[in-house]
């Protein structure tokens, strides 16, 4: 018989992508006011992955990922998704988003992000927000899965992830191998 036990904290990752890199100090602004300091942020990704979201935002696209000091509850995803949404569409204009917020969460063994869309992989974890698990660490590495969104399974990226990873594992207490 398996016994609940607590699930580990998590290091709060959320990423940013917007055509107009001026926003991101203000956006950055209200996350921080919300979720406390950044511990890390990433360099600029040029998110050219896709054309899905140029019609909606123009192009070119450019991501960055803010890594936050304080650890998370899992079970904090559902809100921090919700908060994320408000703050997309406080710089929204004529139903056009200018930038995209996706949080997440980084564990040792995992990346996870927060959607509001159900999918077959996706399990709803309350508020009508689901987790998509889009990285998992094996073989000394984030492996992408079949369903994970082509920037989040580069190579740039995902080293950075590790980057995060080691930073998490000194958070708490662990070695990450």
């Amino acid at each position: 018989m398996s016994h609940p036990l607590p699930p580990a904290p998590a290091k709060l990752v959320i990423g940013v992508f917007l055509k107009e890199k001026i926003l991101l100090h203000e956006v950055a602004d209200g996350l921080c006011r919300e979720f406390g300091p950044l511990d890390m942020l990433s360099p600029w990704f040029r998110f050219d992955y896709t054309d899905y979201y140029n019609a909606e935002m123009g192009g070119p696209l450019y991501r960055r990922m803010l890594v936050f000091r304080e650890l998370i509850d899992q079970d904090r995803l559902p809100g921090i998704k919700q908060f994320t949404n408000g703050l997309e569409a406080r710089f929204s204009a004529e139903g056009r988003r200018g930038v995209n917020i996706d949080p997440g969460y980084l564990l040792l063994e995992r990346f996870v992000l927060a959607t509001g869309k159900n999918y077959t992989h996706r399990i709803h974890v309350g508020r009508g927000i689901y987790a998509d698990l889009t990285l998992m660490y094996q073989k000394g590495d984030y492996q992408p899965l079949p369903w994970t969104y082509p920037d989040y399974a580069a190579a740039d990226m995902r080293v950075f992830l590790g980057l995060v990873r080691r930073k998490y594992g000194a958070d708490v207490g662990t070695t990450a191998h």
